[in-house]
């Protein structure tokens, strides 16, 4: 299969390797003392006295800490290190997140929509491994247990509480399961690749920030481990064009382009903004729109589980929150929906339209220690349930063409996808994501 030796070399050697949108996601604030570098050349930044936090410069970048007077006497291509604050739709906030003992597929409308039953028939995904850079996988969660590799598992926030252990972050979590819980446990939910391996890649910590230094360094680390895709569940909106674009973009470009050459797709959330990304002249989306990005749309339904009347639509119409714009979306793919009046009307039934799947809370001490994660099962919607959809639909592909390029499964994903009659195609770029035609072309 497809990485077998590296992986191997990978697994025993893995010490020696390194060192948002949730909903939208706004920048925040610079991070005092550390700046991204634009170049291909660590030694004189050392030489400069700086430390050197990420070497990227096999995408030609750097991280380091220490005085701006410093970076500038080195180069003038650099910019102060930013963070972007996580925040989820409000439908969230008032959905069940940890409830358990609920049924699992049936409850699944989005597995049901994408033929992941049929799918699984071809493949599970075996032989891939899809990196999730975001808030931390419960690793122990019992439909994640038999997928995340702890040992390449790496936590970029610096907050000293680890990556791939149980404590992973409810966000993070959620996503890792659409991508892979266990279908073959008799117990929870399905993930449409469930033989996929999982790299848990944080960089939101136990707070709702990121920063986006660490979110470089993680894609950039993604790639050197031969990630089949990169799930980035992530982003910044808005971004103002003429100030900040012209250096975090092109790093970013500099990076994503980088992840691509190494065989990496990546999955991005396209946003929950309901913003029109095509035609919004004074601000763009990141990392979505992004160099080789695929910028993933959401859709889901209304009523699936009570009468939503005259609001009632199907598991492929877009959210009312997805961001939308023709050549800013590359496809769409299910990540819930709601009707909003519902919430009150329907107590116990209105949140079966968003994505049902693995959550955990981490708990801590006083002293901040980790004592133990709350695993179960919940509801979250946003474009970041959309992106996992993708995410392991690349999994499903490379496992059964593993010597595809990055460009060569973006394509077949985008050439079986189709717009459904009657909505626009700013809404789904390529179209509606059909998993099954994916990996039977």
């Amino acid at each position: 299969m497809r990485h077998q030796h590296r992986r191997a070399f990978l697994k025993t050697s893995g010490a020696l390797l390194g060192g948002i949108f949730a909903g939208s996601t706004v920048v925040a604030a610079e991070q005092s003392g550390r700046f991204v570098v634009e170049t291909a050349d660590v030694a004189s930044l050392r030489r400069a006295g700086l430390d050197v936090v990420y070497d990227l410069t096999a995408a030609d970048t750097a991280v380091v800490e220490g005085s701006e007077a410093d970076v500038s006497s080195v180069t003038s291509s650099y910019a102060p290190d930013i963070q972007v604050h996580l925040e989820e739709p409000d439908v969230n906030d008032a959905a069940p997140q940890e409830t358990r003992d609920e049924p699992g597929y049936e409850i699944q409308w989005d597995k049901q929509s994408l033929d992941i039953p049929d799918v699984h028939s071809v493949t599970r995904g075996e032989g891939t491994r899809v990196a999730v850079i975001d808030s931390g996988v419960a690793a122990g969660h019992p439909d994640l247990e038999h997928a995340v590799n702890v040992d390449l598992s790496r936590n970029f926030t610096g907050d000293g509480y680890g990556a791939g252990i149980p404590a992973g972050g409810d966000h993070g979590t959620h996503v890792a399961g659409i991508i892979a819980a266990n279908d073959a446990n008799d117990e929870g939910v399905v993930g449409s690749a469930p033989g996929t391996e999982l790299v848990d890649c944080r960089v939101f910590s136990t707070g709702p920030y990121a920063s986006f230094a660490d979110i470089l360094a993680a894609v950039v680390y993604a790639a050197d481990i031969e990630s089949d895709a990169a799930n980035l569940s992530i982003g910044a909106y808005p971004i103002p064009r003429e100030t900040l674009r012209e250096f975090y973009g092109k790093v970013l470009n500099n990076v994503m382009t980088y992840a691509n050459s190494q065989g990496t797709v990546l999955a991005i959330s396209a946003g929950n903004d309901s913003a029109d990304l095509q035609h919004d002249k004074n601000f763009i989306s990141l990392p979505n729109e992004g160099a080789q990005a695929f910028s993933v749309a959401a859709t889901g339904p209304k009523g699936y589980a009570f009468d939503a009347g005259d609001a009632a639509q199907g598991a492929e119409s877009p959210a009312f929150y997805t961001n939308y714009g023709t050549n800013a979306i590359d496809i769409a793919a299910p990540g819930g929906d709601a009707v909003l009046s519902a919430i009150e009307a329907y107590p116990d039934s209105w949140y079966y339209d968003l994505v049902y799947n693995t959550v955990s809370v981490p708990q801590f001490n006083k002293r901040g220690d980790y004592v133990k994660a709350e695993a179960g099962y919940g509801w979250k919607a946003g474009t970041s349930m959309a992106a996992p959809q993708v995410a392991a639909a690349v999994a499903l592909v490379r496992s059964v063409d593993p010597d595809l390029s990055a460009d060569d499964v973006k394509s077949r994903l985008k050439r079986t996808a189709s717009v459904p009659e009657g909505y626009d195609k700013e809404y789904y770029g390529s179209g509606y994501l059909d998993v099954l035609a994916a990996v039977t072309e």
